[in-house]
């Protein structure tokens, strides 16, 4: 029982701590205090230069809520999986936007294991999918792996702290990441705990969020609260080499914040990657070695291409990088304090939600406005999901929008 009540309050503290370093970094609810800037208004006399249609929307529970998680739908063979932190998880046809099966839970132990009747599945980490198997984290500190056929659970695990960071499959493993700086190795058909990675420290004021983790040539890649790209081996979790993305210097703690919260991205053999207050950054994957870096902040992800990065730095405006050396090609501030979320490219243009519910899509050669939607009236704070000529929105409250450029 005292275990129980030392990890509980632990997790609490997370929260707080994490919550209080968001409200005051984004602000996104408070413009009317005077330290927080004011968002750019939207120009009324906007004429779109593209057409994009709205396919389809559909809700999932209650979304993220305020629980300050970025919750964001997954693909796979023609489906998206999403889930809400009040215990929803369902499949739904990503062309038709009709729910193929939903599950709900409010219970303790996802089996219904125990005689405390109290809200368990609060899912906040993935979902993530491959093949039949759908795992997704919680804020109760659970991983729960799940049949993404009809929903029926398959196994579920124990973790230390909350899981608020989408999980990675990689063969016969699952792993994920835990707010208090654990990484864990589960066997992805029993959810047998098969290592465990602890860093050494976690600072005390972090963001309030884990970037997801990047599993590839057997290696696991992720972003740490302390502005480290980190590299562990995927079969035991042993710790490979790291680089610094943020040194955390500064006269007050907010200043010294120095996490990478975006998802580190693999193109080639090249890792990139970025933090607040630090350098967004281009790696060697199989050495570790720089290769080259400039100042970039951000609490978002990033998105390549052939040619370019793409990145919205802390200010919220959007910025276009050379590839191969991380030079500037173009800025958009014209959404600068709208809160954008991460960007995502869709053919020829970059999609971002911000804070009231729009949806941008600017032209990827030059950053210009090129059209505008509106899925809602709440925040959007998840990346967009781009899969083929469709990208996919959602918003803090579950709602899912479907957009192809063009007409029907």
């Amino acid at each position: 029982m005292k275990a129980e009540v030392k990890k509980r309050g632990a997790m609490r503290r997370v929260w707080l701590v994490a919550l209080t370093s968001l409200v005051v970094l984004a602000g996104c609810h408070s413009f009317k205090k005077e330290n927080v800037q004011p968002p750019t208004p939207l120009a009324k006399d906007f004429k779109p230069t593209t057409q994009v249609t709205k396919l389809w929307t559909t809700s999932v529970g209650d979304g993220a809520g305020e629980s300050g998680v970025r919750l964001r739908p997954a693909f796979a063979d023609g489906v998206l999986y999403a889930c809400s932190t009040d215990g929803k998880v369902a499949a739904i046809d990503a062309t038709s936007g009709k729910t193929l099966w939903t599950k709900s839970s409010r219970t303790q132990g996802w089996f219904g294991w125990g005689d405390k009747k109290r809200a368990d599945a609060l899912y906040a980490g993935g979902p993530m999918v491959s093949g039949d198997l759908l795992v997704v984290g919680t804020l109760d500190g659970h991983v729960y792996g799940i049949n993404a056929k009809d929903g029926s659970p398959r196994w579920e695990s124990v973790v230390n702290s909350e899981v608020i960071s989408s999980p990675v499959i990689s063969g016969n493993l699952v792993v994920a990441r835990t707010q208090d700086g654990r990484l864990y190795g589960f066997d992805s058909a029993t959810g047998e705990r098969r290592w465990v990675y602890d860093q050494d420290t976690v600072p005390l004021l972090s963001l309030r969020g884990n970037g997801p983790l990047l599993a590839a040539n057997g290696v696991v890649f992720y972003g740490s609260d302390a502005g480290k790209l980190v590299a562990l081996r995927l079969d035991n979790g042993e710790k490979l080499w790291e680089q610094t993305l943020a040194s955390g210097e500064g006269r007050t703690e907010i200043d010294r914040l120095a996490d990478a919260d975006g998802a580190i991205l693999l193109s080639g053999t090249t890792l990139y990657g970025a933090a607040y207050h630090g350098n967004l950054a281009a790696v060697d994957g199989p050495s570790g070695r720089p290769l080259w870096g400039r100042p970039f902040s951000t609490f978002t992800s990033l998105d390549v291409t052939d040619t370019a990065i793409y990145g919205v730095n802390d200010e919220s405006q959007v910025w276009a990088f050379d590839k191969n050396g991380g030079s500037d090609m173009w800025k958009n501030d014209a959404l600068k304090y709208r809160w954008l979320t991460g960007p995502a490219v869709l053919g020829n243009y970059v999609v971002v939600g911000d804070l009231e519910g729009y949806v941008h899509f600017l032209q990827t050669g030059d950053g210009a406005l090129a059209a505008r939607e509106r899925l809602s009236k709440k925040a959007i704070r998840a990346q967009p999901l781009v899969v083929g000529d469709i990208v996919y929105v959602e918003d803090v409250k579950g709602r899912i929008g479907a957009y192809r450029l063009g007409g029907r």
